[in-house]
């Protein structure tokens, strides 16, 4: 095996969290179409089960780059993939709501640490020529498990609608959560024919180690520049360290790094600002949202993910020739008109039930009381959220929920296709620009003596912002409606493209030391 195609080998092994992160949030928008009643939730509880993972995930970038730095990437590593493992099992066997959630944080804190360290890594053992592309492999990864996840999804609605003995509606979900599993195990195994990270080596005074690794990895001539390039770093910062530049969170805050540091918060911000886990995580509810039904919006969320995959290998067969600033930029104008596209889908649609609507609905679900819904009889709603609050006062909150599907399928008038054309706008945007591009800057801006530290922290707003997102998503949608709920994304995205279109740097086809020597003053 030549250095080149171990060097792909180490990142597509290290980048298999990112396949779980992908299959852990995908999963979940099928999961809670049965969850979700199997345990009674409302919105509140629901964007909770939903979001848990990611609130926890958060302090896991935060610790996790500090303490990869003190112990090494590997060893992190090995106990996060152990704990998905972990998690897949207590997901597919909960008792309860907070067993669910229990069980599922666990793996927040797995995909947290595993975000933020496999780029980190991979960059690491980078050269500068092909640095993007393999860093964009964790992105790839993370789209192929939001595929494989939707595939399983639709796997097994098929399968439970279609009548499989081994399925109920109590234990369809437990089996979506349960698969998880055999992934986790691969990647805990794997894992162990891991190197250490070389640059990690050399700062921790291991350099014979560290160049073994380099000269595996990339042959003597490069392993001899890539030394180099690594000494005169970690020079350099043990002259910083002279002058009170110590290891710690307030070195963050010095001036010499303020620009990158500003610019990795922006980007980890607009990343999960913009929409990308509501869109990912409530899929199905979006889709059910334009009255497909539950089989197609199954359907649509492997056409999504289907999406995400093509797009991302698109990044990474563009990212090292035109650079990271052109694919952010483009990417960043595509998902503002694509959230607005869908907002203006959505603001279109009308809602109403004809006597014969609600005459079917009647004797299909036994939570419609006969005559309950004849006063709305042909009255036109333009709002979701008039339609939805007139439903719930005819019906009550919980007859409400476990009929909604066939209520809004029944009644609404929508061009479904452009608000399918604006979710997958979105998403094949996203995949060519936020999605990679923000991974690959991180592991590039900072230097060796704060990179973990700088992304953990970076990493920490990232998953806040995508936290509270998918928290309050359900609410949004309740109460102010699809229509507004995709207005705001696509705003932020606006604006965000105006500040990134004036400050984002271009890091394209520079070693990590030299990028140092640019920006940080």
């Amino acid at each position: 095996m030549n250095s080149s195609k171990n060097i792909i080998g180490l990142a597509a092994i290290l980048s298999l969290g990112g396949f779980l992160f992908g299959f852990d949030a995908g999963i979940i928008s099928g999961v809670m179409e049965y969850a979700g009643s199997f345990f009674d939730l409302d919105d509140a509880q629901n964007g909770w089960a939903v979001s848990c993972p990611t609130f926890v995930a958060m302090f896991a970038m935060l610790i996790s780059g500090k303490l990869s730095d003190a112990v090494g990437r590997k060893p992190i590593l090995i106990v996060v993939a152990f704990l998905y493992a972990v998690s897949a099992l207590l997901s597919a066997i909960a008792w309860s709501y907070a067993s669910l959630c229990f069980a599922r944080m666990v793996g927040g804190f797995a995909f947290g640490a595993a975000l933020i360290l496999a780029p980190t890594y991979i960059a690491e053992i980078s050269s500068a020529a092909h640095r993007g592309r393999l860093v964009s492999i964790q992105q790839l990864n993370i789209v192929l498990g939001f595929f494989a996840a939707f595939l399983s999804n639709l796997l097994f609605n098929q399968w439970f609608e279609g009548g499989a003995t081994f399925l109920s509606e109590d234990n369809v979900w437990r089996w979506m959560l349960g698969v998880e599993l055999l992934p986790a195990l691969f990647y805990f195994f794997f894992l162990f024919a891991v190197p250490k990270s070389p640059r990690w080596l050399f700062s921790k005074g291991r350099f014979e180690e560290g160049k073994a690794v380099l000269v595996k990895l990339h042959g003597e001539k490069i392993a001899e520049e890539e030394i180099q390039a690594i000494q005169a770093s970690l020079s350099k910062e043990r002259n910083l360290e002279k002058n009170s530049l110590g290891r710690s969170f307030k070195q963050l805050l010095h001036p010499s790094l303020r620009y990158i540091l500003g610019i990795g918060l922006l980007i980890g911000i607009l990343q999960q600002a913009t929409g990308i886990n509501a869109v990912y995580f409530y899929a199905t509810t979006i889709f059910k949202q334009t009255g497909i039904g539950v089989s197609a919006a199954f359907f649509s969320g492997v056409l999504l993910s289907f999406t995400s995959v093509v797009f991302t290998l698109v990044a990474m067969a563009t990212i090292d020739r035109f650079g990271r600033r052109p694919l952010l930029l483009a990417g960043m104008a595509g998902i503002a008109i694509s959230m607005l596209t869908c907002s203006y889908g959505f603001y279109g649609a009308t809602y109403q039930l004809t006597n014969e609507d609600i005459a079917v609905l009647e004797k299909k679900n036994e939570s419609i009381e006969s005559g309950v819904l004849l006063p709305v009889a042909g009255k036109i709603f333009n709002s979701d959220v008039e339609f939805r609050s007139q439903m719930k006062e005819a019906l009550g909150d919980d007859n409400f929920r476990k009929s909604d599907d066939d209520i809004l399928e029944a009644a609404i008038e929508i061009n479904a296709v452009l608000v399918l054309l604006g979710v997958l706008g979105f998403i094949a945007c996203f995949a060519f620009s936020l999605g990679p591009v923000m991974w690959v800057m991180l592991s590039e801006l900072y230097p060796n003596r704060i990179r973990g530290l700088a992304i953990g922290c970076i990493g920490f707003v990232n998953s806040f912002t995508s936290w509270l997102v998918t928290y309050i998503f359900p609410w949004e949608l309740t109460n102010l409606g699809n229509a507004g709920s995709f207005l705001i994304f696509g705003v932020i995205a606006s604006v965000g493209f105006f500040i990134l279109l004036k400050s984002l740097p271009e890091t394209k086809g520079k070693s990590l030391e030299q990028i140092e020597a640019e920006f940080i003053k």
